[in-house]
């Protein structure tokens, strides 16, 4: 939930600040790539996070090798994407390439959600929700790449 709250908040607050006169934020979509780049940012550094890190290596699917390493790549991918949405000339590129990167993050959840794996000592996502949530994160994406 603290990815939606994240995104939302600072999507208004970058909105916010367009309408009071901050020019590089006087549209949704530059409003919608901060709010973005703030959840993934949170997302991404998560994946560092002792707390948070053990968890999403056990949700890496058994099949896959390298799970810690899985975790630390997407993690800096996050970190990555969500500085792109910040810089106008790359806004676009990391929207798909973030967008890209859920639908490839996806089978991590569905193993979490079936096989039960907690994240931070809290149950997993029912798999309807993390799907319902993961569209709704990849169409924010492609919106703010458009």
């Amino acid at each position: 939930m603290a990815p939606i709250i994240t995104l939302t908040a600072a999507t208004l607050i970058a909105r916010l600040a367009g309408l009071l006169g901050a020019d590089p934020l006087d549209d949704w979509q530059a409003s919608l790539r901060i709010g973005l780049a703030a959840m993934f940012a949170l997302t991404g550094a998560v994946h560092f996070a002792p707390r948070f890190r053990d968890d999403m290596i056990r949700m890496i699917p058994p099949r896959l090798p390298a799970p810690a390493a899985l975790v630390a790549l997407t993690g800096v991918l996050e970190l990555a994407g969500a500085a792109g949405l910040l810089v106008p000339a790359t806004a676009t590129a990391a929207a798909v390439c973030l967008a890209l990167l859920l639908a490839a993050m996806f089978p991590a959840n569905y193993s979490a959600a079936k096989r039960g794996i907690p994240l931070a000592g809290k149950p997993a996502t029912p798999l309807g929700i993390r799907t319902a949530e993961q569209v709704l994160f990849i169409a924010l994406c492609v919106l703010a790449a458009l």
